[in-house]
């Protein structure tokens, strides 16, 4: 199993206090991203040996979470902020062959029998700030957008793309609302706050608990001073690289 993360990580945290539960990746700001104990699966219920599991910093799947990988070709890509609920459901493929007489896999019974080769969905990715409830499926080769809530035991069907911000419900998942008007929506998605560190967000940390639905003239505001903030960040961090 091939399990990467962001070149800022410092490795796996064995003495976390939540190490118990957790696989923990540690980051050199102090951010940190979690992985339950015995994610990946095969076919077999058995620890998966061959796949790609991408995980961003300060993300986490709750305890209980399966990602089911069948072979190598497989890869789920999980952002930076992605807030995961107990016991989730990532079946990155595991399809039979339906076009043909049957859908049998005849090659487990040797003997020379040979079936037509599986269906393959393409990656799996969750993108930045997204929350997942408890007991969600989400099938092979979907995408989720920044900012996406998915609710307690929905089903993301395969191959689906959600929009950014939207609320996400059902089986199949379906959009109920965005959380934002679109005029916020771009902006968060230009300000992307998740590419900072711990000490931008900190710095700021009071604008993370403003209310962006009461007012959206000041929300517009707020998010501006945040992208003059970040570009002020940025630009020295820039002149800082170029002195040293």
């Amino acid at each position: 199993m091939n399990v990467v993360t962001s070149d800022d990580s410092i490795g796996i945290l064995p003495n976390h206090p939540l190490s118990k539960q957790f696989v923990v990746i540690g980051y050199r700001d102090g951010a940190f991203s979690t992985i339950p104990n015995n994610c990946f699966r095969n076919w077999l219920d058995e620890e998966a040996a061959v796949g790609t599991f991408h995980i961003g910093r300060c993300s986490g799947l709750g305890v209980g979470s399966i990602v089911k990988y069948d072979g190598a070709a497989q890869k789920l890509v999980i952002g930076k902020n992605v807030a995961g609920g107990q016991r989730l459901k990532f079946v990155l493929n595991g399809q039979h062959e339906i076009k043909g007489i049957s859908m049998t896999l005849f090659s487990l019974y040797g003997n020379g029998l040979t079936n037509c080769e599986m269906p393959q969905y393409g990656d799996t990715i969750v993108h930045n700030d997204v929350w997942i409830g408890d007991e969600a499926m989400i099938l092979g080769g979907s995408v989720i957008e920044s900012g996406c809530v998915i609710g307690a035991r929905a089903v993301v069907p395969p191959n689906f793309r959600s929009e950014p911000y939207g609320i996400y419900v059902g089986s199949p998942a379906r959009l109920v609302r965005f959380r934002f008007p679109e005029k916020i929506r771009e902006r968060l998605l230009e300000l992307a706050w998740w590419d900072m560190p711990l000490d931008w967000i900190k710095a700021n940390n009071g604008a993370f608990l403003e209310d962006l639905t009461k007012d959206e003239g000041r929300a517009l505001e707020l998010l501006a001073e945040l992208q003059i903030s970040k570009n002020n960040a940025l630009e020295a961090t820039r002149a800082a690289a170029v002195q040293g």
